[in-house]
C-alpha cells in the first residue's frame, strides 16, 4: 500500500515546479491573420500574451490515481490554489468533415506553486510584449526571479520561439495536427512569438536554458502531432530529477543532444552557482565594479538597464553573488514589464532592471535612483539626485587590491583555449567549457571574498559576544578617516545586521573561514590576550616603512622544547599563515593560484514513457540500482561521496514508497555528513508512517533512537537569539551586575572578577552603586588613553631594543631623573627612559630584575617633590624619577607589573601579566576618572597581585617549580573560566598536499558544554577557536588515525572532527547513555579499530574506516565509566568491580568493591579510575573517597593488593601511565588550602616521587604528549592548562 502511494508524492527536492508555454489568444491571431493577409502592412501592433497550456507535477496517468494513499499524503507539500485553463475547441466550420478528429480533452485542475503568479507570469515571459515579426527571429532565453509574500524566491528560465502564423493551431490546441490546403500566408511575412517557462525552486540559469534548448530543438520538428505533448514530456522529465545535495556531486542527465549537468551548491549554507560570474567584469572596468558593490552595500533604490533581457537578472545575480555570505534583504525584481516600470517608484530600497528604451523615461520620472548600464558600463542617477545621492568610496586599500587583482584574471576563453584544437563532441566542448569556467569563478568569487573580509575583518575586535553588542562607534574610530563615510552608511543597513547577527552566532561561513586562514600572526596571539590591545614595536615599524621583514616559518612537528619558552615575552611568535598584509588588505595584488577541486558526477537513469506508473517504477529502480552500484566501487573512507549518495537514495527510496529503506539512507549520513541530513522531511516521513510501519521501524536499531527522538522527544526548534544591540552608555545608575554587564558590553574587560574589583575601585567610600556620569566620564578616559596609545611613535634607535611584540602601554609626563629628563615607558615586559632633545632609549628595568620599589619624596630648594625609586638587581645605582602628582599612580603600577611578573615566571603563566597589566590600565582610568584625593586609595583596589605578594606565600614546592614548563589558558575572553573537561595531544606529520599549519602538533581541549578549543602545540597559540560538539559535557577525546578526532559526549553521541577541515560534520548515535570511554585499539593493524563504552554497560567495537559496529557487548551491571585493552581482552570499570571481557563479552575475570577490604562492604565507595602497566603485569585503581591507590597483580586478582597513600589528598580523580610512572590528578590541600594536586608514583617502586601542586582547582583530566611531557587540565575554578615535563 505505501509503495502504491508513496510514488505520487512530489520528489521533496525536484528541479521543476511548473512548466508553462505562453503567447498570443487564439482570437487575437485569428483577427491578426487577416490583417497580415491586406497588401502593404508592414507593422503589426503588439498582442497581449497568456498562459496557453501549464504543466505541474506530478505527471502520473489516470489510471494510476486510485492507488493514491493517505498514510503518506502528508510527505508532499500541501495543496494550493488551483488554476483551470479552458482550451477552447477549433470551430466546427473549419474542422467539419476531417479525418482523424479528436475530442479536446476536458478542463484538468492543476497547483500552481506559490510565489508564480499566473497573471504577471505572460507579462514576464514577454516583457516587452508579444510582437508579430514579418520574417524568423533567433531564438532567445530570458530569466526571471519570482517572489512569494514570504520573500521565497523561485527562479524561470524563459526561452522565446517564432513560428509562422498559420502553423498557430499545432501549438497548443489540443487537437490532431492538420496541414491546411490554402497557400502559406507566410508571403504576407508573419511570425508569432511563443515562450516556455520553466519555473524551479533552484537557480539553474544555464542548465535549464540548456534544457530548453534541447526543448526547441524538437518542438520545431512537431508537424504531425500537438506541442503540448513534448512539452508536458519534457516538464515530467525535470519533475523526476532532484537537486544534487550540497558537497561535490553534480548531476548529470541526458537531453538529447546535450548532457546536462546540475551542479552542486558548495555547502549547505552557500547558494547554487550556475552563473558566469565575470560577466560583469566584461561589462564594467573594476572601479565601476567596486562601486556598484558600494550600492549594493549601502541599499540604494538601483535599476539595471540592458537591451538584452537575460542580462538583467544574470549581472544582478553575479553581483549578489559577490557579496555573498552578505545578502540582499530587499525586493528583486530583475525584469521590469513595460507594465511594470511605476514598480520604480517604490520609496524602499530595491533592485529592478528594465530595458534600455525605458532608460530616459525613468530617469525623468523618478528620483533617488542608481541608474546603471550594463550595455555602456556606466553608472548614473536619476533627476535632481545628483547632489543627493553619495555613494561613498570603498576603503582604499581594499579597492586598490581587488582592482589589481581583476586586472590579473583571465576572462576570456579565447585565450585559454587559443592552442587547442577544435572539438568534434559537443558535450566535450561544453564540458571543457565548463571546467575553465569553474576555475575562473573560484577564483572571483576568492577575490570578492578577500575584499570583503579586508573591508569587514576588524568588526569582530568590537563585538561582545555574551551580550550580543557591536560598538560601532568604536569601530568607526578605527578606521581611516577617509573611509568613515562608507562604514557610517553601510553600518546602518539590514544586510550588515544580519552580517553581524552570523558573526556573533559564531557562524562558520566562507567569510570566516577565509578571515581565519588569513589571519596574521598577531591577530592569533592577540585572541589569547586578556589586557586591552596596543599597538606592537612591529606595526609601529610597519608604518614607518613599508618594507616589513620577512617572518621565518619554524616548521615543526613535534612538541616544541618547553625549556626555550621564555616566561616575560608573549607566547612565541611561530609561522605566519596570513595571506595579507598588515595593513589588513588581503595579500598581494596577483590572483590568487585557486585549482577547485573536480568535482564528481553522477549520471541519471534514462525515463522512459509514456509516462505511467510503471515506467516511473522502473525509473526509480534504475535509479537506486546506479546508486548502489556506485556506493560499491567506493573506499569505505570516502564518505563525502557516500553521504551524497546515501541523500539521493533515500530520495528514491522514499519516491518508492520504501519509507524504511529512505530513513536507514537518511540515518547514515550521521556517520557520513551530517550537514546534509534532512531534518524536515524525515520528520514529515516518520510522522506519515503507518501503525505497522512504524512498529517495524522501531525494531531496527538503527532507526530506534532516530524516531524515537522525533515521536518520543519532538524537537522544538530552539530560535537562536538573533538580537544585535549598539552599545550605548547607561542612562540609570548600576548596581554591580548591570555595572558588570555594561563594561562587558563596552569591550573594555571580559573577565567577571576583575570587573568587580573595578567596581570597587569606583565605588571607595560610597554607596555601591554607579552614576551614568561616574560611567560616562571612566570610559571616555580609557577610550582616549586607548586612542594615544594608538598613535604612538617610536624612533628607529628606540624600536631596535625592544621586542617586535612588545607595546607601549603607558608614557608619563616629561620628568627629571637620575639617568636624564625623558617620558618613562612601560612594556609588558620593562621599563624605560624616552629622553628629550634627540631621542633616545635608556632602559630602567626589565620587570624580572627589579628588587624593590619605592615611593619617597627629594628636596628641591625648599619643597619636597614625591619621587619613584626602583632598585634594580644588576644595577648598584637606584633609579630616581620626580614623577610629581604622578608618582603615586606609577608606584602602584610599577608594583603590580612586577607582581604580576614574578607569578607568571613561578607559576610558568604568561596570563598573569596579560592580567597584570589590565590592572594597571584600569588604575589609571580610575585615577583619571575620580580626580580626587581619594583617587590613589581607589586604584590601589586593583592591586590584585601585588596584595597578593605581601598576604600569600608566592614561592611554589621545588618540585612543581622545576616540573611545571608552561601554562595557557583555554578560556581566554571569556566571561569566566570554563572547565577542562577533556585533553588530547596529536603529533604533527608533513603532508606536502596540507597547509603549513596542519603539520603541526596540536592540542584538543574540550571545555564546559560541548566547546572544543584547538591549540598548535608549537607555538601555543589558538589555532581553532572553540566550536561546538552538542551541548553535553564531553567526556573522552581520542585520535582514531591520522584524519579523525573522535569525542564522545554525555547526550550518547560521538561526535567525529576532520583534522584537516577542522569541521565535525559526522556522528555515530548507537550508544543509548553518556559515552563514558574511547580506546584505539594499539598495534598497526587495518583496518584500526576503536572501542568505545556508555553508561549503560554497552561497549561497541567500531571499524573507523567504515564507521560500522563490528562487535558488541552489555555488562548487566551498568554504571561503566572506562575502558582498557590488554592482552586482547577489555577491562572496563564500573562502579562496583573491574572486569576483563573477551571482545566478544564473555567475562574472564572479575576484580570486586568489596575486596579491597572487608569494611568497604558499609561504605559507600566505587571505583573511580584505574590503569594498566603491561610492563609490570600490575592494575592500579583509585576509589571515591579514598587518598589511596590500590595495585594488583595481573597475573592473579586474588593476590593481596599494595596501596600507595597520597599524603594531603582529598579526592582521586584521574590517572594515567606515562613510561614507568603513574600520574595521579586530585583535589588535596597545600598549606592548608585546597588546590588541586598531581602525585608522580614510581611504578616500580610503588612510591611517590613528586608532589606537584597544579592549580587552583581540581585536576579534571590528564594526557600524555609523545611521553615527553604530561599536560594537565584543572576546574571551572581556574580553567588553565598546564604542561610538565615527564621525566
Amino acid at each position: 500500500m505505501a509503495e502504491a502511494a508513496s510514488q505520487h508524492l512530489s520528489l521533496p527536492s525536484r528541479l521543476l515546479e511548473l512548466c508553462a508555454l505562453l503567447g498570443a489568444p487564439r482570437d487575437s491571431l485569428r483577427g491578426l491573420e487577416q490583417v497580415a493577409q491586406k497588401k502593404g502592412v508592414k507593422h503589426l501592433s503588439a498582442l497581449d500574451p497568456e498562459v496557453l497550456s501549464i504543466f505541474v507535477p506530478p505527471f502520473i496517468g489516470k489510471e494510476d490515481s486510485q492507488m493514491v494513499g493517505a498514510n503518506c499524503g502528508t510527505l508532499g507539500k500541501t495543496r494550493r490554489r488551483s488554476f483551470r485553463k479552458k482550451r477552447e475547441r477549433p470551430r466546427p466550420e473549419q474542422w467539419k468533415g476531417l479525418p482523424g478528429l479528436s475530442r479536446v480533452p476536458e478542463p484538468e485542475d492543476v497547483t500552481v506553486p506559490d510565489g508564480v503568479d499566473l497573471l504577471a507570469l505572460p507579462q514576464l515571459c514577454f516583457p516587452g510584449g508579444v510582437c508579430v515579426a514579418t520574417e524568423p527571429k533567433e531564438d532567445r532565453v530570458h530569466f526571471l526571479v519570482l517572489t512569494d509574500v514570504c520573500g521565497n524566491r523561485t527562479y524561470g528560465v524563459v526561452a522565446q520561439y517564432y513560428r509562422p502564423l498559420h502553423d498557430e493551431y499545432c501549438f497548443y490546441n489540443g487537437t490532431t495536427h492538420w496541414e491546411p490546403s490554402w497557400p502559406a500566408v507566410g508571403a504576407a511575412g508573419c511570425f508569432v512569438p511563443y515562450a516556455v517557462c520553466v519555473v524551479s525552486r533552484f537557480p539553474y540559469y544555464n542548465s535549464l536554458k540548456d534544457c530548453l534548448s534541447c526543448l526547441l530543438a524538437n518542438l520545431k520538428l512537431c508537424k504531425d502531432f500537438e506541442v503540448d505533448n513534448p512539452i508536458k514530456d519534457f516538464a515530467a522529465k525535470l519533475s523526476l530529477i532532484p537537486s544534487p545535495p550540497p558537497g561535490p556531486l553534480h548531476l548529470v542527465f541526458n537531453m538529447k543532444p546535450l548532457q546536462i549537468v546540475f551542479p552542486a551548491r558548495a555547502d549547505p549554507e552557500s547558494p547554487i552557482l550556475d552563473l558566469d560570474l565575470h560577466l560583469p567584469l566584461l561589462c564594467f572596468r573594476p572601479e565601476k565594479v567596486l562601486q556598484i558593490l558600494t550600492c549594493f552595500l549601502t541599499e540604494q533604490r538601483i535599476v539595471f538597464f540592458s537591451s538584452d533581457w537575460a542580462l538583467l537578472t544574470l549581472v544582478a545575480e553575479c553581483f549578489m553573488a559577490y557579496l555573498y555570505p552578505l545578502q540582499w534583504q530587499h525586493t528583486f525584481v530583475p525584469i521590469l514589464s513595460d507594465q511594470m516600470l511605476d514598480f520604480v517608484m517604490a520609496p524602499t530600497s530595491f533592485l529592478m532592471g528594465c530595458h534600455l528604451d525605458h532608460f530616459e523615461e525613468v530617469s525623468k520620472e523618478a528620483d533617488g535612483l542608481v541608474l546603471i548600464n550594463i550595455d555602456h558600463g556606466s553608472i548614473t542617477y536619476s533627476k535632481s539626485t545628483d547632489d543627493n545621492v553619495d555613494i561613498p568610496d570603498v576603503p582604499l586599500l581594499a579597492a586598490q587590491t581587488f582592482i589589481q587583482r581583476v586586472q590579473n584574471l583571465q576572462l576570456h576563453h579565447e585565450l585559454h583555449a587559443a592552442h587547442l584544437l577544435s572539438s568534434t563532441d559537443l558535450n566535450e566542448s561544453q564540458a571543457h567549457r565548463r571546467a575553465w569556467q569553474q576555475k575562473l569563478n573560484c577564483q572571483i568569487q576568492q577575490t570578492t571574498l578577500q575584499l570583503l573580509v579586508s573591508i569587514f575583518r576588524d568588526v569582530k575586535n568590537h563585538l561582545n559576544y555574551e551580550h550580543r553588542v557591536f560598538n560601532s562607534e568604536e569601530f568607526l574610530k578605527t578606521r581611516a578617516a577617509g573611509d568613515h563615510q562608507f562604514y557610517k552608511q553601510v553600518l546602518d543597513t539590514y544586510m550588515f545586521h544580519s552580517f553581524l547577527k552570523a558573526r556573533l552566532n559564531r557562524r562558520m561561513d566562507a567569510f570566516a573561514q577565509m578571515d581565519l586562514n588569513t589571519q596574521s600572526e598577531e591577530d592569533r596571539i592577540n585572541g589569547m590576550l586578556l589586557s586591552p590591545r596596543r599597538p606592537t614595536v612591529e606595526k609601529i615599524a610597519s608604518r614607518k616603512s613599508s618594507h616589513l621583514q620577512v617572518i621565518h616559518r619554524r616548521m615543526v612537528v613535534s612538541m616544541p622544547n618547553l625549556q626555550d619558552i621564555v616566561m616575560p615575552e608573549l607566547a612565541p611568535r611561530n609561522s605566519s599563515l596570513r595571506l595579507t598584509d598588515t595593513a589588513g588588505c588581503t595579500g598581494s595584488s596577483a590572483v590568487l593560484n585557486v585549482t577547485p577541486k573536480s568535482p564528481y558526477t553522477f549520471k541519471i537513469p534514462e525515463i522512459h514513457f509514456p509516462l505511467v506508473s510503471e515506467c516511473v517504477q522502473a525509473y526509480y529502480a534504475d535509479f537506486v540500482t546506479l546508486l548502489s552500484k556506485a556506493m560499491g566501487f567506493l573506499a569505505p573512507d570516502n564518505s563525502l561521496l557516500l553521504a551524497r549518495y546515501f541523500y539521493l537514495r533515500g530520495l528514491v527510496h522514499l519516491m518508492q514508497g520504501q519509507l524504511l529503506n529512505a530513513l536507514l539512507d537518511f540515518q547514515n549520513l550521521y556517520k557520513t555528513d551530517i550537514r546534509i541530513f534532512p531534518a524536515d522531511l524525515v520528520k514529515r516521513t516518520v510522522e506519515s508512517m503507518s501503525a505497522p510501519e512504524r512498529v517495524q521501524a522501531q525494531q531496527a536499531p538503527e532507526l530506534m533512537r532516530l524516531i524515537s527522538e522525533i515521536l518520543d522527544k519532538p524537537h522544538e526548534a530552539s530560535k537562536l537569539d538573533d538580537h544585535v544591540k549598539n552599545f550605548e552608555l547607561p542612562k540609570e545608575y548600576m548596581q554591580l551586575d548591570d555595572f558588570m554587564k555594561r563594561v562587558q558590553e563596552s569591550g573594555i574587560v571580559k573577565d567577571a572578577s576583575t570587573i568587580q574589583r573595578l567596581f570597587e575601585a569606583l565605588t571607595v567610600g560610597q554607596q555601591k552603586q554607579i552614576d551614568p556620569e561616574t560611567f560616562k566620564d571612566f570610559y571616555n578616559c580609557w577610550k582616549e588613553t586607548e586612542a594615544e596609545a594608538q598613535e604612538v611613535s617610536l624612533p628607529w634607535l628606540v624600536m631596535e631594543h625592544l621586542d617586535k611584540n612588545e607595546c607601549v602601554y603607558k608614557l608619563s609626563s616629561s620628568v627629571k631623573t637620575n639617568l636624564g629628563v625623558g617620558k618613562i615607558a612601560m612594556t609588558q615586559k620593562r621599563l624605560f627612559l624616552l629622553t628629550e632633545g634627540r631621542p633616545g632609549y635608556v632602559e630602567i628595568s626589565t620587570f624580572r630584575n627589579i628588587e624593590e620599589v619605592r615611593s619617597t619624596s627629594t628636596a628641591f630648594l625648599l619643597r619636597r617633590i614625591p619621587a619613584l625609586k626602583i632598585k634594580v638587581a644588576s644595577k648598584k645605582e637606584v633609579f630616581e624619577a620626580n614623577l610629581k602628582t604622578e608618582c603615586d599612580l606609577w608606584h602602584l603600577m610599577v608594583k603590580e607589573m612586577w607582581a604580576g611578573k614574578k607569578l607568571a615566571d613561578d607559576h610558568k603563566d604568561p596570563q598573569y601579566v596579560q592580567q597584570a597589566l589590565t590592572h594597571v590600565l584600569l588604575m589609571d582610568a580610575v585615577v583619571g576618572t575620580l580626580q580626587s584625593p581619594g583617587a590613589i586609595y581607589a586604584a590601589s583596589k586593583l592591586s590584585y597581585f601585588d596584595k597578593m605578594r605581601k598576604e600569600v606565600p608566592m614561592a611554589l614546592p621545588k618540585a612543581t617549580v622545576e616540573t611545571l614548563k608552561h601554562k595557557i589558558n583555554p578560556s581566554a575572553g571569556e566571561t569566566f573560566p570554563q572547565a577542562v573537561d577533556a585533553l588530547l595531544y596529536t603529533p604533527g606529520h608533513l603532508d606536502p598536499a596540507e597547509k603549513v599549519a596542519d603539520a603541526h602538533p596540536k592540542l584538543w581541549c574540550a571545555l564546559s558544554d560541548g566547546k572544543v578549543t584547538v591549540f598548535d602545540a608549537s607555538s601555543w597559540t589558538i589555532h581553532q577557536h572553540s566550536f561546538k560538539v552538542g551541548t553535553a559535557k564531553v567526556n573522552c577525546i581520542v585520535m582514531a588515525d591520522q584524519n579523525q578526532v573522535w569525542v564522545g559526549s554525555e547526550d550518547s553521541v560521538i561526535y567525529i572532527i576532520n583534522v584537516h577541515s577542522m569541521s565535525c560534520n559526522k556522528q555515530l548515535t548507537d550508544h543509548c547513555s553518556g559515552v563514558t570511554d574511547l580506546i584505539v585499539q594499539d598495534g598497526q593493524r587495518a583496518p584500526s579499530k576503536v572501542y568505545s563504552c556508555s553508561m549503560d554497560g554497552t561497549v561497541l567495537a567500531w571499524n573507523v574506516s567504515t564507521l560500522q559496529v563490528t562487535s558488541s557487548f552489555q555488562l548487566s551491571s551498568g554504571g561503566l565509566t572506562s575502558i582498557r585493552l590488554h592482552g586482547g581482552h577489555l577491562w572496563c570499570c564500573t562502579g562496583n568491580s573491574i572486569m576483563a571481557m573477551t571482545t566478544n563479552g564473555f567475562l574472564c575475570q572479575e576484580l570486586k568493591i568489596e575486596e579491597i577490604e572487608e569494611n568497604f562492604k558499609d561504605i559507600s565507595t566505587s571505583f573511580l579510575a584505574f590503569q594498566l602497566l603491561p610492563e609490570q603485569e600490575q592494575l592500579w585503581a583509585a576509589c571515591a573517597g579514598r587518598s589511596e591507590v590500590y595495585i594488583w597483580s595481573l597475573k592473579d586478582l586474588a593476590q593481596p593488593l599494595q596501596r600507595v597513600p597520597l599524603k594531603d589528598c582529598s579526592e582521586i580523580i584521574c590517572m594515567i601511565r606515562v613510561k614507568k610512572q603513574v600520574w595521579v590528578g586530585s583535589r588535596g590541600l597545600w598549606q592548608g588550602t585546597p588546590r588541586g594536586k598531581i602525585y608522580v608514583i614510581d611504578a616500580e617502586t610503588k612510591t611517590v616521587e613528586k608532589e606537584l601542586v597544579a592549580h587552583m582547582d581540581t585536576v579534571r583530566t590528564l594526557c600524555s604528549a609523545e611521553d615527553r611531557y604530561v599536560l594537565s587540565g584543572s576546574g571551572r575554578e581556574e580553567g588553565k592548562i598546564a604542561i610538565w615535563k615527564g621525566e
